[in-house]
């Protein structure tokens, strides 16, 4: 199967086609790896002069541990806090802050 722009010069049946649209392609992975790479320095930047903080927790860990501590199960304690028991467990086994 071929594709051939009506618009601009590119037939991939033909080599040259193939190349034009495989160099397309490796140009477009490049910029979007340098972006990556922008934006990566720009938060190591932030965070090194105290800007950039990330999104803050929407779980009470607290609060969490404190109803485990009474005997309250996870599926009850994610009703009460209004969280995903998912949650709940995995800051019950230490996968999460």
């Amino acid at each position: 199967m071929a594709l051939r722009a009506t618009e601009q010069p590119v037939d991939t049946s033909t080599a040259a086609g193939k190349a034009f649209l495989g160099m397309l392609g490796v140009f477009a992975e490049f910029e979007t790896n340098l972006r990556r790479e922008r934006q990566l320095d720009g938060i190591a930047k932030a965070k090194a002069q105290g800007v950039y903080k990330g999104r803050p927790a929407s779980i009470n860990a607290a609060a969490v541990k404190s109803l485990a501590a009474e005997g309250v199960g996870g599926s009850e304690i994610a009703r009460r806090l209004g969280i995903g028991r998912a949650s709940v467990y995995r800051l019950l086994n230490g996968k999460a802050a």
